[in-house]
């Protein structure tokens, strides 16, 4: 497994995903110009502000070069992972259903947050069970998840809510208390919560370590 790693201008959480990865499996940077993914086995892109959040968040980097080559390992069934402005991006790009808006309460947030795994029968979270308990910090200003009534019964229905925030822990405001989301074919999976700020004793939790950790142990995608 090799991980190739996002960096678009404004990225702030690029290394230590980096580094998260790199516990686990190889992994580089991949720079947001560069249409080549450089035999990456699996993509993640990170937290931060890409180009500035300028516009909304996640608008522009969606028409980068690295993000059409993304678009296209996606769709011959490449794993993506997206945090938080990744999750952001890959909506823009309609790779994940949904969007994410501003938070309920105006305001930026960041804090440590509880999740409960809803399906752990995917390539992110086949590490952890259903109903397990993470702890993982949150820090965004758009993190409210948002779709339609009718599209959050079938993500519901086809088992596309991967991770929703405990009872009295949804710090934005997501409908269903949704903190991550996949696609259709469950090899696009996005998430508000940092994982990659969770791998180390010394940070209280390694409880986002399951995540990479899930993705490490899966085949190489085609």
């Amino acid at each position: 497994m090799r991980f190739g790693v996002v960096r678009f201008p404004g990225s702030c959480d690029e290394v230590d995903a980096l580094q998260a990865c790199r516990r686990f499996a190889d992994a580089e940077l991949l720079w947001h110009g560069d249409p080549e993914l450089r035999g990456a086995d699996a993509v993640v892109v990170p937290g931060g502000f890409s180009y500035g959040d300028y516009l909304r968040v996640g608008a522009i980097a969606r028409f980068s070069p690295v993000m059409e080559a993304v678009a296209e390992f996606a769709a011959a069934g490449g794993t993506v992972l997206g945090i938080c402005n990744g999750f952001q991006v890959l909506c823009e790009a309609g790779l994940l259903p949904g969007a994410l808006l501003p938070n309920s309460g105006r305001r930026f947030v960041a804090r440590q947050v509880d999740l409960e795994v809803v399906n752990a029968d995917t390539r992110f979270t086949h590490e952890a069970g259903v109903g397990d308990r993470l702890s993982i910090p949150v820090k965004h200003g758009a993190g409210r998840y948002y779709a339609p009534e009718e599209m959050l019964d079938e993500l519901d229905a086809h088992g596309q809510i991967i991770l929703r925030y405990a009872p009295g822990h949804n710090p934005n405001g997501s409908l269903r208390d949704i903190a991550g989301v996949s696609n259709r074919e469950g090899n696009v999976f996005g998430l508000v919560p940092h994982p990659e700020h969770a791998v180390d004793p010394l940070t209280g939790s390694q409880d986002g370590g399951l995540i990479f950790a899930s993705l490490a142990r899966e085949p190489a995608a085609a």
